[in-house]
């Protein structure tokens, strides 16, 4: 629930005991955290495009039009939502040769909190600067890597050795999950500029 967000981000591994025993349903996690915190980025993103305007580096500023922004924004958020299934699927299927096997709906409740400070790092996109969202999306994911290395063990009841090669190859794979997010979202966001503005952001997160 949204009051854990507290909780992992300066507690987390007595965090994930907590929300553990709490036996929270798919449905719960989506209607009590995931769909909240999702809204951060796409509400900020849809001001910071449609009022400060896209920027990389230079004076020149790139606005999106409202009506565009909100289409864009639903999208977005469509995007997000589906991306923490995607996690949590893979983490359920990178697991399938661990005997103590976390359930499904486990991974996919696992997969929604880790996603925290990518969520809150969406703060970052108030200020659309190719620097300072990149910024943001590193901060986001180095403490979601964080909490993943802690709540393997902790939340999902796998031993600190498999817990530890698990997170690394979710590391792995979700961050290729992440990448292609990332473009999916640049072109979104720039769709409203002119093509040469869509062209730059797409050769940008490519040399990514």
């Amino acid at each position: 629930m949204i009051h854990h967000v507290w909780g992992l981000l300066h507690h987390p591994e007595r965090e994930w005991h907590s929300i553990r025993g709490e036996h929270e349903s798919i449905s719960h996690l989506y209607a009590h955290h995931v769909l909240l915190l999702a809204a951060i980025p796409v509400v900020c993103a849809l001001i910071g495009t449609t009022q400060v305007g896209w920027t990389y580096g230079g004076p020149e500023t790139y606005r999106v039009s409202i009506a565009n922004g909100i289409a864009l924004g639903v999208a977005f958020y469509a995007l997000i939502l589906m991306a923490v299934a995607v996690v949590g699927t893979l983490i359920h299927w990178l697991a399938r040769r661990i005997d103590t096997r976390p359930s499904r709906r486990d991974c996919l409740i696992f997969a929604g909190y880790i996603a925290t400070p990518m969520f809150l790092c969406g703060v970052f996109a108030l200020y659309p600067a190719f620097w300072f969202c990149m910024l943001g999306m590193v901060i986001g994911l180095l403490y979601s890597a964080y909490l993943l290395y802690k709540g393997t063990p902790s939340f999902l009841g796998i031993s600190h050795e498999r817990g530890f090669i698990l997170s690394t190859t979710t590391l792995g794979v979700g961050v290729l999950v992440l990448e292609a997010l990332l473009v999916v979202i640049v072109l979104l966001w720039s769709m409203g500029t002119d093509h040469s503005v869509v062209w730059h952001f797409s050769v940008e997160w490519t040399l990514l």
